[in-house]
């Protein structure tokens, strides 16, 4: 949990401008000396005291770089596979993604890649279009028993 800038606020103006070191503002303000000093180092570094974002996607740019060169890939080729747009992109852009960065873009840009009905093909030889349904003997006399048929 990130304390607040108004406490950060005043460690770092204790130590710059009130003359204290760093473990003496710590202590004065009761947060541990290891915060006060990263506290310091990013206002050294950035001139902030508030707490850099966290977490999110760190690395997508790599692959955003590269978002005309896919979408019209896509365009051209819409049955296009992930392994051969791997494989277009080590060979036209020099860059290697796994298979998973790159389904991860085209998900957040809302592109699918759905099977359609002329890729199921054929069934597997020997075995039934469907399997048969546990039928209660629909014709039987009230005075015969309930049998199960297969």
């Amino acid at each position: 949990m990130a304390l607040s800038d108004d406490l950060r606020k005043r460690v770092v103006e204790a130590v710059v401008e009130g003359g204290l070191s760093r473990n003496a503002a710590a202590k004065r303000f009761e947060v541990s000396i290891a915060s006060a000093v990263r506290w310091l180092q990013r206002f050294a570094a950035t001139g902030e005291i508030s707490p850099a974002p966290r977490g999110g996607d760190r690395r997508s740019d790599r692959i955003e770089a590269h978002r005309d060169y896919l979408l019209g890939l896509i365009r051209r080729k819409p049955d296009v596979t992930l392994l051969e747009i791997q494989e277009r992109l080590i060979a036209n852009c020099g860059e290697r993604f796994s298979s998973s960065v790159i389904w991860r873009f085209f998900d957040r840009h809302g592109i699918t890649f759905k099977k359609n009905r002329a890729c199921h093909g054929a069934g597997a030889p020997g075995r039934p279009e469907t399997t048969p349904a546990v039928v209660w003997g629909a014709t039987r006399s009230r005075s015969e028993k309930a049998r199960i048929y297969r």
